[in-house]
């Protein structure tokens, strides 16, 4: 099993910046795939952005594509979300996820991950 934290939300104006920070512990090398979803109130929660661990292949959906980046440093076990041109739409609890599956079709699907942090509250203002 693997454990995962995120860190880094915060409040920020349209337009702003903000980097997300996921570390992981457990048994790492099992993870194939770690992503980052977001969940806003009364909507259900949204694949935003993942990456194949082994090659750095990464996805994203259209609406964040050009503003936000997903990376990794495996030698810190830990995911990032670079995420730029912020927008009152993208006001959300976001949460990282891995799975040791290979979802290539459907990385943006949260029954495609089994582990889970417990979120970090990203809100942008007008």
């Amino acid at each position: 099993q693997v454990q995962l934290v995120e860190s880094g939300g915060g409040s920020v104006q349209a337009g702003g910046s903000l980097r997300l920070s996921c570390v992981a512990s457990g048994y790492f090398d099992s993870i194939n795939f770690m992503g980052w979803f977001r969940q806003a109130p009364g909507k259900g929660r949204e694949g935003v952005a993942s990456i194949y661990t082994h090659s750095d292949n990464t996805y994203y959906i259209d609406s964040v594509k050009g503003r936000f980046t997903v990376s990794q440093d495996r030698s810190k076990a830990t995911l990032y979300l670079e995420m730029d041109s912020l927008k009152q739409e993208d006001t959300a609890m976001y949460y990282c996820a891995a799975t040791s599956s290979l979802p290539w079709n459907r990385w943006y699907s949260e029954y495609s991950y089994e582990n889970w942090g417990q979120g970090t509250q990203v809100t942008v203002s007008s």
